[in-house]
């Protein structure tokens, strides 16, 4: 369980920082009106694929580790995250400016989550 749990550390850290570049490149594109490229689409499948690894890791602690309370707090408060992660697929067929704000605030709204679903844990960051 030391290396699921040790990778599931590390993946958090590799998420916030994507987090913070999707931000704000989709901030920078929302306000400018800028054009959704493949590259913007891939910022945001990559942020999903790597909250849906640590899903995946999350549930083998879960089983590994024991179902306590805080545990389940904090799994709900992930998915609640990764569904707005996945709704990105919504919008995919919508305007630049509207798939721009839209991922801008699913991931900001996500973030958010994430910090409370963390905080719930006792050990925190």
């Amino acid at each position: 369980m030391d290396f699921i749990q040790t990778l599931h550390s590390i993946n958090r850290w590799i998420i916030v920082v994507v987090a913070v570049i999707a931000l704000i490149k989709f901030l920078i594109g929302w306000l400018r009106s800028a054009s959704y490229q493949a590259a913007d689409r891939g910022l945001m499948t990559g942020y999903t694929g790597l909250l849906d690894l640590q899903l995946l890791l999350g549930i083998i602690l879960l089983i590994g580790l024991g179902l306590e309370r805080y545990r389940i707090e904090h799994a709900v408060t992930m998915v609640i995250a990764l569904i707005l992660a996945h709704l990105s697929i919504l919008w995919r067929d919508k305007a630049d400016k509207v798939k721009f704000r839209n991922n801008f605030l699913a991931i900001l709204i996500g973030i958010l989550l994430i910090i409370a679903g963390v905080a719930v844990l006792p050990q925190g960051w």
